[in-house]
This record gives C-alpha cells, sequence and structure tokens, in this order.
C-alpha cells in the first residue's frame, strides 16, 4: 500500500498489499439499525465492526448536534479495542460509497493517526475485484495506538457562521433539496447558513461507488470557488458525510475543516437565521 493514495486505497491495492492493515467495517446510515446485522453475514476477513452512534460519536445535544465528536481519550479507547496498533496501517470502508466510514476515516486521522485509508467504492468493489467475504464476528487483540489529537483541523459555529463573511469557502455537503430548505428530515428547521455553498458530497462520487478522479474533483471544487490553499470549511446534517466531502476535497489537494455540530447544531437554536432557496 506504500504507493497508495494519501486518502484511498482501491480493493486491487488492498488485495495485493502484503503489509496487513487493521480493517475497520463501518456500516451505518441515518434510520437504519441493520449496520451490524449486515456486518456479521458478510465483510472483509478480519474487519472489526464499528458502531458509528455509540463509538464514533458522543451522545447527542441540543447545544453540539446529533453527532458531536467523542473524547479522545474515549475515541482511543474505542481504536484499541478495535485493534489498531502505532505503526499499523488502517483501511475503512462501508456499503454505502464511504459516506459512513468517511467518519472513522477523519477521527482517527484527527487523533492523530496518520495511516488511514478509505476502501474506494467499498464492500462493493473489494467483491468486484475478486476479494472473499467470511460470517460472524472479530474480535481482535488489544492495540496500542495512541491518539494525541491535532491531525486535522476543526470548526466552531462562531468560526463556522465568521467563515464565507471572511473570505472563505463554507461548504454544505447535504442535499440540494435540503439546502434550499425545501425538505428536512430530521433537523429542528429547514434551510442553510447563510453564505454557505451547496456542494452534496454524494457527486463526489462516481456511478459505481468510487470517487471521481483527482482532476474532476478538482474541477468541481475549483468551479465552486475552491482551490488549493482556500480556507474552506465543511458541514452536512451532523458531521458525518461532511467527513465524505473532506475526504474529496483532499483527493483534490484542498485541506477543509470539519464543523462537527453542522446543521443538527445550527438549526436547533432558534437565533441562528436559516437561509433558503438556491441562493447563499
Amino acid at each position: 500500500m506504500s504507493g497508495a493514495p494519501a486518502v484511498l486505497v482501491s480493493a486491487a491495492e488492498l488485495l495485493a498489499a502484503g503489509e496487513r492493515p487493521v480493517l475497520l467495517d463501518v456500516r451505518w446510515a441515518l434510520g437504519d439499525p441493520r449496520g451490524r446485522e449486515e456486518y456479521l453475514a458478510g465483510h472483509l476477513p478480519d474487519a472489526v465492526f464499528v458502531d458509528l452512534e455509540t463509538e464514533l460519536a458522543a451522545p447527542p445535544s441540543p447545544d453540539a448536534g446529533r453527532h458531536p465528536l467523542p473524547p479522545l481519550d474515549e475515541l482511543q479507547a474505542a481504536a484499541r479495542r478495535w485493534g489498531v496498533r502505532a505503526g499499523v496501517p488502517v483501511v475503512v470502508y462501508d456499503d454505502s460509497g464511504g459516506l459512513a466510514a468517511a467518519r472513522a476515516w477523519w477521527l482517527l486521522r484527527w487523533g492523530g493517526h496518520g495511516d488511514v485509508r478509505l476502501l474506494d467504492g467499498g464492500l462493493a468493489a473489494w467483491t468486484r475485484a475478486g476479494g472473499r467475504l467470511e460470517t460472524g464476528d472479530v474480535v481482535p487483540e488489544p492495540g496500542d495506538v495512541v491518539l494525541p489529537g491535532g491531525g486535522l483541523p476543526v470548526l466552531g459555529i462562531d468560526e463556522a457562521a465568521a467563515l464565507p463573511g471572511a473570505g472563505g469557502a463554507l461548504l454544505d455537503a447535504r442535499a440540494e433539496e435540503r439546502y434550499r430548505g425545501e425538505v428536512e428530515p430530521v433537523d429542528p428547521r429547514a434551510g442553510h447558513v447563510p453564505g454557505a455553498i451547496s456542494a452534496p458530497t454524494t457527486e463526489n462520487l462516481a456511478g459505481d461507488g468510487t470517487f471521481r478522479p483527482a482532476a474532476e474533483l478538482t474541477e468541481r471544487f475549483g468551479a465552486l470557488g475552491v482551490r488549493p490553499g482556500a480556507q474552506v470549511g465543511v458541514y452536512c446534517g451532523s458531521g458525518v458525510t461532511a467527513a465524505h466531502e473532506i475526504a474529496a476535497l483532499a483527493v483534490a489537494g484542498v485541506q477543509a475543516a470539519l464543523w462537527p455540530g453542522s446543521w443538527s447544531q445550527w438549526s436547533a437554536d432558534p437565533h441562528r437565521p436559516a437561509a433558503t432557496g438556491a441562493t447563499r
């Protein structure tokens, strides 16, 4: 895997890898509790299941949002339960184009683990490449990873609010209809943060669930006014799919900060204005 991109690893590269990474299965979707059940029915050999709701987030609250960042010591303890070891690469995957697994990728990178990759295309790409699956649970030997934190930038709610007016770009990674305020399936109010730019993270994926090539992503973000060196923040509903957008931006050579509270935090505060429609 030494020649793999900084963010992604292809199924073919993973199959051919001489160095054995820690594999984490992060199957999750909003309102769908079957992730662990699907993992048990078939997962990459030796992959450990990671529960997004309980291991990749602190308890929800109106002040912090639906998926606040877990305390660093709790994340480290969880990573050790998953068998993450110092100096050993980690590969995370799901069955939804990385939309859930990117949360684990981001958290481990934020925690300070330097070699974490997303399996490009996830479970489907693995099986297309001829990778086998196994069933049942995997309980690894405990790891020894140390997560000092500070590996990736984070925005608070006021920093996110100020970003557009300060010449930066605040990207909204949710579906366009949620950005426009036409629907809001889960959060208290519809709309978007004033000044934010609609940039649905699903548009970072090709039809087969893999990330679009770096050149296409660079062109996509450039058309939104986002280029390497720009000051960029990203939010979504609760800081999960925003991590996927940050991964796509990283493929395009752009570093971006995550706003963990995202719209779930903003919309819970009635004093925060909500913009609607297609304009910022």
